[in-house]
């Protein structure tokens, strides 16, 4: 309930009453030193990302070459906490999360970090994104394998030592334990409600961000 009147109250974004998502403005990165190859045949490969409000995430991801599908939902919590109002109290351990399924064979693993990283949100902030603060909030990979384990913590500290940020990259790199989907009417949510003030403000920009930064890598959602 707290954030829903967060949200509904974003347009005071637009008098600096409210800080705004820092990933409205794209940081320039390098691409990952460590990452694999493309795959030599087609596939499907998954990871699961947090980085604040899904709603943002997954818009981002549902434009990105390679990406088979997005799905917003809950990781890090048990699985009778896996609701929106119990993950609003920040109590449920769930982070808002979003599995990405991609193909291996036209995207790396690697350049989805280099998007998540530079366009989807900002990486330093601590269990909080622009107005919606909480643990639920958090940015986190939740990897599930070892070679995304490997790469996620070697591109982290690739960026620290590289100072892209002007911040520490606060993003948690844990194995992913279950995902759960979020409720129907989360799914898809910045492209059925362009209009909404707080996708404007905070959602629609990272999209623009992507479509701006890597022409080559974004496409019209499916």
């Amino acid at each position: 309930m707290l954030r829903s009147i967060i949200r509904g109250f974003a347009v005071l974004c637009l008098g600096g009453a409210i800080a705004c998502n820092g990933s409205s403005a794209p940081v320039a990165v390098p691409g990952p030193a460590v990452d694999v190859p493309l795959a030599k045949a087609k596939g499907a490969d998954s990871i699961v990302l947090a980085g604040g409000c899904f709603w943002g995430i997954q818009a981002v991801f549902e434009h990105l070459k390679g990406v088979i599908r997005a799905t917003s939902g809950y990781s890090g919590g048990a699985a009778n906490t896996a609701q929106y109002e119990k993950v609003c109290s920040g109590k449920t351990g769930h982070a808002e999360a979003v599995e990405v399924v991609f193909d291996p064979s036209k995207i790396s693993y690697g350049q989805i970090l280099k998007v998540f990283f530079s366009v989807a949100h900002d990486p330093t902030e601590l269990n909080r994104q622009g107005p919606d603060v909480g643990t639920q909030y958090r940015s986190a990979i939740f990897y599930v394998s070892e070679d995304q384990k490997r790469i996620g913590e070697a591109y982290v500290k690739q960026l620290d030592e590289a100072k892209v940020f002007g911040r520490p990259i606060a993003t948690q790199i844990v194995p992913l334990d279950a995902f759960y989907p979020a409720e129907e009417y989360h799914q898809g949510y910045a492209d059925q409600h362009p209009e909404n003030l707080y996708i404007v403000i905070n959602d629609l920009p990272k999209v623009e961000n992507l479509r701006k930064q890597y022409p080559t890598l974004f496409v019209e959602k499916k």
